[in-house]
């Protein structure tokens, strides 16, 4: 294993005059002594033989696919190579809106121009995409037969998925290559009942180990079953991932994909835990747990995902995580203006299904309905005036936000967590958005924009 030669090594007496500057010594508890860079005989992320090589082959045996690439920045760093990988600049393609904010990244950076496709609220939860249905997929490529990719995120941050299956067919049958985000979907290809991305035919996913099995942040693989790109995705890789990758967090990769060889019966615990905690809280009346809620066009739902919708009751999202941190010492993924996200994972245990039940149980009895929180997130639809990546061709000034309805921005500006931009470099500020805008800040919402102008009252936008 890459961590026992890390051990080995640090033990071996060889005094290390090469990077990083700490020298192996143990400064603090970090665990500085096994933080190497490529020294002989420790392989090379960008061009892996040894021992890193054998860590993705053994991703492959457990993901099933041709060729998994370790990342080390994130699933970020794997959706930038990817779609450089599937794209020539110029080339159209078609992206779901609720796509995360590195998609948007890559499409500028790769001189690309977009389509999107606006995946259909939830009924009851409209703060709540749906899945993207292969009907959406079918009509976008009908429209744009141009398009020579299509990006969707499944499962969303929400858990919701999409039938990758048929969306993969309608891609291949109109001559589109598919990307899927998988980013909050790695735990998903040890279900048994999941359909993947690898598995329904897409070109290319990435998975965020990170985010739902046990390793440290950061850590990602890149998945493709497609050959001839291999090389392709290696070479654009080497361009978006650094030349001097942490050791540290390509050995927790190795260990997370060694305790998932070693702990089958761990997942089949975690699905007796949700089991569990879904049938304590079936007593909820006023709180809904977004699981038990989905309607049936939904096709999937990851439901260790615990979305936790406060609509119709006189508590937001925000102020539920708050109690939940404050009284009850529980910490959620994230809040929304009338949702919290409490993730869970195989490594969760029995206690902490239990505290976080019995504190849902205890608030929801709290909670009245006389004057509901009626507020939830719309999707805000703007014109484009030109392509992100045509920006720089524009003047452009930072400008007051109440001042800039009817301008193009030049910033994307999105509310983070989860990150999903509410408007995209090119297009044009409306009425309507300024005013989601501060409905959403009213409602306890973080706002960002990517020149960090927004925080300030201000926007980047066309002179």
């Amino acid at each position: 294993m890459l961590y026992e030669k890390l051990k080995a090594y640090a033990e071996s007496g060889v005094y290390p005059f090469h990077m990083p500057g700490h020298k192996r010594q143990k400064i603090c508890g970090l665990p500085y002594d096994l933080d190497l860079t490529e020294i002989d005989g420790f392989d090379n992320l960008h061009h892996p033989e040894g021992c890193i090589r054998e860590i993705e082959k053994r991703a492959e045996r457990l993901f099933n696919v041709k060729r998994a690439f370790l990342l080390i920045n994130g699933a970020t760093g794997g959706i930038l190579a990817g779609i450089r990988s599937l794209t020539s600049p110029g080339d159209t393609v078609i992206i779901a809106r609720n796509c995360h904010r590195s998609v948007y990244n890559a499409v500028e950076l790769c001189g690309l121009n977009t389509e999107y496709i606006y995946p259909e609220r939830l009924p009851e939860h409209p703060s709540v995409c749906g899945g993207v249905t292969e009907k959406e997929v079918y009509e976008a490529l009908q429209a744009h037969p141009d398009a020579k990719l299509v990006v969707l995120t499944s499962p969303t941050y929400e858990g919701v998925g999409s039938d990758l299956a048929l969306i993969a067919e309608v891609c291949f049958n109109r001559g589109a290559r598919l990307f899927v985000d998988e980013a909050h979907g790695a735990h998903l290809y040890f279900d048994n009942k999941t359909v993947t991305a690898m598995a329904a035919g897409a070109d290319v996913s990435v998975v965020s180990l990170h985010k739902t099995l046990p390793s440290l942040t950061q850590t990602a693989l890149l998945l493709t079953n497609d050959d001839p790109l291999i090389p392709l995705l290696q070479e654009n890789l080497s361009m978006f991932e650094t030349s001097s990758p942490s050791y540290l967090l390509m050995s927790s990769v190795e260990w997370c994909l060694r305790y998932i060889e070693e702990n089958k019966s761990g997942f089949e615990s975690y699905e007796k835990r949700l089991d569990t905690f879904y049938q304590r809280t079936e007593s909820l009346q006023n709180l809904q747990l977004l699981y038990q809620r989905l309607p049936e066009s939904v096709y999937d739902n990851d439901r260790g995902k615990l979305v936790i919708m406060t609509s119709g009751t006189d508590l937001s999202g925000h102020a539920l995580a708050e109690l939940l941190r404050r009284e009850f010492k529980l910490e959620t993924e994230m809040s929304a203006c009338d949702y919290v996200i409490a993730m869970s994972s195989v490594c969760d245990t029995d206690e902490g299904f239990e505290r976080l039940a019995d504190a849902l149980l205890k608030i929801d009895k709290r909670l009245r309905r006389d004057n509901p929180n009626k507020f939830s997130a719309k999707e805000i639809k703007l014109k484009k005036a030109y392509s992100s990546c045509d920006c720089f061709r524009h003047a452009s000034a930072e400008r007051p936000l109440n001042e800039t309805s009817g301008t193009v921005t030049h910033e994307d500006v999105f509310a983070y967590p989860p990150g999903i931009p509410l408007a995209v470099k090119g297009e044009i500020i409306s009425d309507e958005l300024l005013r989601e805008l501060e409905e959403l800040e009213q409602n306890g919402a973080n706002i960002f924009s990517s020149r960090n102008t927004y925080p300030h009252g201000l926007i980047t936008a066309d002179l």
